[in-house]
């Protein structure tokens, strides 16, 4: 599974990427009002340093606004996937954005009906929201393995991107439901690594080791 760093801070990406625990990026108009930064400047950064996909949120309402917006933000790198959200407008906005051979991120999907029509629509990856559809009492894996059965049904290529992770549960599960990506905040993918086993037997190493007085260096 890919693992994509959900967030425009540079330094977190920087320092994951560095672990080569990056695949892509992910960024909305809420991370971006969180850098601080002018859209343009954070994401063309972003792109600098990370080849795979980078994802761009177009912010019109509109099939033509959209487009516009995304064909602008286009123009900042050619790992740009443009995000559109899951409207019938955005599904018009990737049809002609993916026509014209650019990523498109369909966002903000909350049912299998909606995967099937942004796969339809030629999307390069769909955004399934598994922590929001939690937060309603709703099980959010059970949709990452209806769109999976769905899109390997029929031979579809859009990619299912999980968003709205919100633990590193959630990243295991969909990783073994078949997600193809997970976006993830960075604080998410770090504690992956974490578990209390782990620690405890480290601390048993450690002092075992210094009651034997020794030193490696």
């Amino acid at each position: 599974m890919k693992f994509f760093v959900d967030t425009a801070d540079t330094k977190a990406i920087r320092e994951l990427n560095e672990l080569g625990m990056v695949d892509g990026v992910t960024t909305n108009p809420s991370l971006i009002a969180k850098s601080g930064r002018d859209i343009r400047e954070v994401t063309k950064e972003i792109c600098e340093m990370i080849p795979g996909p980078v994802s761009a949120e177009t912010v019109a309402l509109d099939a033509e606004g959209m487009v516009a917006e995304g064909r602008e933000l286009a123009k900042i790198a050619d790992n740009i996937a443009i995000k559109v959200p899951l409207t019938w407008d955005g599904l018009k906005a990737c049809k002609v954005l993916s026509g014209e051979g650019r990523m498109v991120n369909v966002t903000l999907c909350f049912s299998a009906n909606q995967a099937l029509l942004a796969a339809k629509a030629g999307a390069t990856f769909i955004s399934p929201f598994i922590g929001r559809l939690d937060d309603i009492n709703l099980d959010g894996m059970q949709l990452i393995a209806d769109i999976r059965q769905i899109y390997d049904n029929y031979g579809f290529q859009t990619q299912i991107l999980a968003a709205s992770i919100r633990s590193a549960n959630h990243m295991s599960e969909a990783a073994k439901i078949g997600a193809d990506v997970a976006t993830a905040p960075p604080n998410v993918i770090k504690a992956m690594a974490s578990h209390p086993l782990t620690d405890k037997g480290l601390e048993g190493f450690l002092k075992d080791w210094a009651a034997t007085g020794q030193k490696i260096l």
